[in-house]
């Protein structure tokens, strides 16, 4: 076994584990504090993971937890319908039972207004530091403002009330309209069908988030940040002051370690002492190319009962959601394919070639209370950036910020009750 030792140079010598948003997003913030940083990726680039999949929607708006009040009602509702935003597969595990039990035990009230304040607090700070890089680096991620979340019946708005108010609480800007203001707010919405109402989101809305991390990568490449590609981390252990990665049969040694992998992080973490409730959910995209453009969306949507979501980006319109529980494979569901498409042709019919789309799967890691876990493990220099869920990309800048300030020794500018380790010791 060859041993490779990344020797002492300015601050700390830091691997960040993971080549989605999360990691490349740890990885500029560690660089721009001063480290000196390399990236592990078992895939041969960057965002080739969940990342590919993203919704592209890019806003504080979105940044709410699955998990609200009423999540038991809707699961049971949907379980026969032939269109329902989740999919409860037949090779259910006890274990994701169990954490199916926790996760709709996190709808209950105050755990929601918990969660959503601790999500708000990553997703805003997550948007001032993006307008900060967009304007250094003037970045063009195919990004488009606005978000408009769409209510189909007078039910749905009637149980919006705590949701605003929560809204309104963590200072995120948005308005209230009726159907006609919805659709004076985004003309192409003007032949849709039945629509009771809408909240409107007018900050940024929705962007390319794999062309997003890969400008990213450039970046910190010209910061001098390594990418090692067609690499996998099988296991992660403190050697004295450092910490040891064993990579493809090689022991690597590093001053500090920062596992952002997604879905494989459990297994990575669980010799160290962290049993995380972590659970990979399989999520869906559609992605069609827009064909009249007079008639495609501007601005990003979500549909509340289905709770889909559709993304402009550049010439294509991008569906996203589905939540199928007890899936290990990446086979497409047929349900999850026909509520994306249901979804689209319903408020957006001649907008695209929607049933020429072409249609994607992965899996979204995901903690029973979706709210992200970052910072120290415990373990000696070994620390985590994972489990942000459906609203990943909205939160993952202020994310990789607290966790690069956490581990330079500086105090976040975030308050970080209820976002790290300590909810699981």
């Amino acid at each position: 076994m060859r041993t490779t030792v990344i020797q002492q140079q300015t601050q700390k010598q830091i691997v960040v584990i993971g080549g989605g948003v999360m990691g490349v997003c740890s990885a500029y913030f560690l660089a721009e504090a001063g480290h000196q940083v390399a990236v592990v990726e078992q895939r041969s680039n960057v965002a080739e993971q969940s990342t590919l999949g993203n919704s592209g929607i890019l806003s504080a708006g979105a940044a709410l937890p699955w998990s609200a009040p009423g999540l038991r009602r809707k699961i049971l509702a949907g379980m026969f319908n032939q269109e329902a935003p989740n999919v409860l597969n037949a090779r259910f595990s006890p274990s994701l039972w169990r954490w199916m039990r926790r996760w709709m035990a996190e709808a209950e009230l105050q755990r929601f207004r918990s969660h959503t304040h601790q999500m708000q607090r990553l997703a805003s700070y997550s948007q001032d530091l993006l307008e900060q890089i967009q304007q250094h680096f003037q970045l063009d991620f195919e990004q488009s403002p606005g978000l408009l979340r769409l209510f189909r019946s007078e039910a749905e708005l009637a149980a919006l009330a705590p949701t605003r108010e929560l809204l309104t609480e963590c200072g995120v800007a948005h308005q209230l309209l009726d159907e006609t203001a919805v659709r004076l707010q985004e003309p192409t919405l003007a032949g849709a069908g039945k629509l009771a109402g809408g909240l409107y989101f007018p900050d940024l809305g929705s962007g390319n988030c794999t062309l997003f991390t890969k400008q990213l990568k450039a970046i910190l490449q010209g910061l001098g940040v390594q990418f090692h590609f067609d690499s996998t981390v099988s296991a992660i252990a403190p050697q004295g002051a450092q910490v040891g990665l064993q990579i493809d049969g090689d022991l690597l040694l590093a001053d500090a370690v920062v596992c952002a992998a997604g879905s494989a992080s459990a297994q990575l973490l669980r010799p160290l002492g962290l049993r995380l409730p972590l659970q990979a959910i399989k999520t869906y995209t559609a992605t069609a190319a827009v064909k009249n453009y007079e008639v495609a969306p501007q601005m990003a949507v979500l549909d509340d009962s289905y709770q889909v979501t559709m993304a402009r980006i550049g010439a294509r319109i991008r569906l996203a959601g589905i939540a199928e529980f007890g899936a290990q494979d990446l086979s497409l569901d047929d349900k999850a394919m026909r509520t994306l498409l249901k979804v689209a042709h319903d408020w957006f019919p001649d907008a695209a070639n929607f049933n020429s789309a072409s249609f994607w799967c992965g899996h979204t890691p995901m903690l029973a209370d979706e709210v992200p876990l970052i910072g120290h493990t415990g373990a000696s220099n070994v620390f985590v950036n994972i489990g942000h869920g459906g609203s990943g990309w909205s939160m993952a800048l202020g994310a990789a910020k607290v966790l690069a300030d956490q581990v330079s020794g500086r105090a976040p500018e975030v308050d970080l009750d209820g976002l790290t380790v300590a909810r699981y010791r």
